[in-house]
């Protein structure tokens, strides 16, 4: 069961969460995800708007689920760029590969993996993390997609969190709205609080009366920079250290 610091009481849990845990209910209410979350539909696209997308861009949709963001990061990287879509549930990306196959969108590709041990194939422009409490909590899984985003290339993420203490009356109806898809509520205060120091110039803005928080950074600058341009081997250079054999 998750642990829960709240500054007022809240409802318990019903019994389907307490006894399957709530990622056996992420995974089995996949089909109804879209219908459950679909409150949230104006949080996601302002998330998604602040990142500085552009044609041909590569982005990342970290615990993508169902796609629910594709179509709007699509519409601004056309089909010149690409989305990696990363999730750990089966079922979520299969009901995300529907989406991508009823759209004929060839430029998606999905992976099916613990956020910590994906094998991303793409150095990308962006990283989006969209209602991903868990994931932000992994240290493990951020140094693992911030590694394949490029130096100075954005990163979003946003999601819900406890209320203020001048609204905290919401907390309970935050739980409820969250407890199905939250393995562990820790750190739900200030879910960016692991991931501000491994960006530059994070700013996070409170919404929903404080229940929620849109956040946006820059990857910093790496000692050895993901791209480093084209890498001479030694066994094509001739002994002046020439590499086109070619002697002054």
């Amino acid at each position: 069961m998750p642990s829960f610091a709240l500054p007022v009481p809240v409802p318990s849990l019903p019994a389907a969460w307490r006894s399957a845990g709530p990622q056996t209910a992420y995974t089995r209410d996949a089909s109804a995800y879209d219908t459950r979350t679909s409150a949230f539909e104006a949080y996601r696209r302002r998330l998604v708007d602040l990142l500085p997308l552009r044609c041909g861009d590569v982005a990342l949709d970290v615990g993508c689920g169902t796609g629910l963001c594709f179509e709007q990061v699509r519409s601004r990287i056309g089909a010149q760029g690409v989305i990696v879509g990363v999730d750990a549930s089966r079922e979520m990306l299969a009901m995300a590969a529907r989406r991508v196959a009823d759209r004929g969108w060839r430029n998606v590709l999905l992976v099916q993996a613990p956020i910590e041990e994906a094998e991303l194939p793409v150095v990308a422009d962006h990283a989006l993390f969209c209602a991903t409490h868990d994931v932000l909590q992994s240290t493990a899984a951020l140094d693992n997609v911030l590694s394949h985003v490029r130096d100075g290339g954005t990163v979003a993420a946003g999601g819900g969190k406890w209320a203020p203490p001048w609204a905290m009356a919401l907390n309970a109806g935050i739980l409820a709205l969250h407890a199905p898809y939250v393995r562990d509520f820790t750190g739900f205060a200030r879910p960016w609080t692991h991931l501000a120091p491994r960006l530059d110039r994070m700013r996070v803005q409170e919404v929903a009366m404080g229940g929620g928080y849109l956040a946006l950074g820059t990857v910093p600058p790496r000692e050895v920079p993901l791209w480093s341009g084209p890498i001479d081997r030694d066994d094509d250079r001739d002994a002046d250290g020439r590499a086109d054999g070619t002697r002054g």
